[in-house]
């Protein structure tokens, strides 16, 4: 396994990502290998950007550039595994179509598209999941903990059903404050792991991981920080460390 952080947190706290180098030091010190994305506006940017990720012993899980086509076509060149989707059907029965379009796309290039479960979308709950994994046969999943479990699914049982079908892990925790709020971000905020407090065990999630022999990218994920992101992200590294990982 290969543990990164999926940086949309630390872009909220700081106001965007302003020093690709310097982040990456930053979180290789407190113990993580790499980012989620290398994100680009061009492919000579890719490039620039894959080689700093290279010169400081950091690695990347994915590409995003400009537009589907090309995160498709330099996440293939740059050998990795996937790409999320990224199709714009506002309903799920045309949302499944368009995934399969993606995904057939994908698999030309020889990588997977990967759904990332979320609250507010179309895929929220678990059986929307497992009937979006039905009808997406060969699509990829970023298993986002967090978002799964505060809408009462389980992660740990996804990951003994679905393991083929991982392309990487959001780990994350979740503190629910209002729960009968309307929208999904005013029943509470996202945590260092270990200090939800809706029963989610990611801990059981990685054990359940090692027995399916998922080898893949293990990103922390915190969309909320209340302080530096870094002593969070540290954490959440530790709190790993503790159970083995």
């Amino acid at each position: 396994m290969k543990f990164g952080v999926a940086d949309y947190g630390m872009n909220v706290w700081d106001g965007g990502c302003f020093d690709i180098e310097e982040r990456l030091a930053a979180i290789k010190q407190i113990g993580y290998e790499g980012v989620e994305r290398n994100s680009a506006s061009s492919a000579d940017d890719a490039i620039r950007r894959a080689a700093r990720f290279r010169r400081l012993g950091m690695d990347f899980a994915t590409c995003a550039g400009p537009s589907i086509e090309l995160s498709i076509q330099w996440t293939a060149a740059f050998g990795k595994g996937y790409v999320w989707t990224a199709v714009s059907a506002g309903d799920f029965d045309g949302f499944c179509r368009q995934v399969n379009v993606q995904c057939s796309a994908c698999e030309r290039w020889g990588i997977r598209a990967a759904l990332h479960n979320h609250m507010g979308t179309l895929v929220e709950t678990q059986p929307q999941l497992e009937e979006f994994l039905s009808r997406c046969p060969t699509c990829g999943l970023i298993l986002d903990t967090a978002h799964l479990a505060a809408m009462g699914g389980d992660p740990v049982a996804i990951v003994k059903k679905h393991a083929a079908r991982l392309a990487a892990i959001h780990l994350k925790d979740w503190i629910s404050s209002k729960p009968d709020a309307k929208e999904w971000w005013q029943r509470g905020r996202f945590c260092e792991l270990g200090a939800g407090n809706i029963g989610l065990d990611n801990i059981a999630v990685m054990r359940a991981l090692t027995d399916a022999g998922y080898d893949g990218w293990i990103l922390i994920e915190q969309d909320t920080h209340l302080q530096d992101p870094l002593k969070d992200l540290a954490i959440s590294r530790q709190h790993l460390r503790k159970a083995g990982f």
